[in-house]
């Protein structure tokens, strides 16, 4: 049988203090604080989950929040940007409302065919809002899709195409920007990642504001077990699968060097909390347990945004 990738899992992302992070996202956004957990290799920081309200694969953007993060670049080799879609009939809803809270934002404009806002969260990164034929009851229906910064495009459209499954549906260049357009069968969300070559000269930097890894789906374990084995196959070197609480994983560099990871739908965000209740407490693995004391007096404490 013919396995395809059907869109984005999530995106995690580097930012700055915390509290500005959820001010934003859960703010101005209007996303849920899904899981408030931490960094599992460094139980010292955050790890914060948005969502939507029950935490769905394809709207999940997460971040590890430094407070003392310098600032982050993108550049080749790097994913540099993800845009929400905007549900129909409310793209203009979202402009005015914007405007009449005085946030800056670059637009609209058109990418292949579709009105864009870009703005810019609290450490530069840009959020891109896409208008959609999507119905959709929340203000934003989770991702559209994800940008890649690559020096050449083919490699990776090689893999997207040939390995997840991927069409190509656009490509165009405007401004020295060249974009090809890649999207997954079917309507899952975020099931667009455009691939994008600038004549801009630009070293990337990993730190606030930059984007650490891109995940896409795997619909349960077996799943997940076929795509390493089809990664591993097409010559790629994933590594073993890893247990992340809320779904397994596994991590490789795509051609032009972004990592990739590939994350199960289950067991999802309501497996150590109640789903009226997600992102309230903060939950942690069970190897930290032990040291909640200590973890819970060097975070800084977060309010609701």
């Amino acid at each position: 049988m013919t396995r395809t990738i059907p869109g984005l899992h999530h995106v995690t992302a580097i930012s700055g203090p915390p509290q500005a992070n959820l001010d934003f996202y859960a703010g101005r956004l209007k996303q849920r604080l899904v899981k408030k957990t931490v960094n599992f290799d460094d139980p010292g920081t955050y790890h914060l989950y948005y969502g939507d309200e029950a935490g769905s694969p394809g709207t999940i953007l997460t971040f590890f929040p430094f407070a003392n993060a310098g600032p982050g670049r993108a550049g080749p080799g790097m994913a540099s940007g993800y845009a929400y879609a905007v549900p129909a009939g409310r793209f203009d809803a979202w402009m005015a409302e914007l405007a009449e809270a005085a946030v800056d934002f670059d637009g609209p404009t058109e990418r292949f065919g579709a009105r864009v806002i870009t703005l810019r969260d609290p450490d530069g990164a840009p959020v891109d809002l896409v208008e959609t034929d999507r119905k959709g009851d929340g203000p934003l229906d989770g991702f559209h899709s994800v940008t890649l910064w690559e020096r050449d495009l083919a490699p990776t459209a090689r893999l997207m195409t040939d390995v997840f499954g991927y069409e190509e549906a656009g490509h165009e260049t405007a401004d020295g920007v060249e974009r090809l357009r890649l999207r997954a069968p079917g309507d899952a969300r975020g099931a667009v990642v455009d691939l994008m070559r600038s004549d801009a000269a630009s070293i990337g930097r990993q730190g606030a504001g930059t984007i650490h890894h891109v995940a896409f789906r795997a619909e349960d374990d077996e799943t997940h077990a076929a795509w390493r084995e089809a990664v591993a196959s097409a010559g790629f070197a994933p590594t073993p699968v890893i247990d992340r609480q809320y779904f397994n994983a596994i991590y490789f560099r795509e051609p032009g060097g972004v990592l990739f990871e590939i994350a199960t739908d289950p067991p999802g965000f309501a497996v150590d909390e109640d789903p009226g209740h997600l992102g309230e407490a903060l939950k942690l693995p069970a190897q930290y347990e032990a040291m909640r004391d200590r973890i819970e007096a060097v975070l800084p404490p977060l309010t609701a945004a």
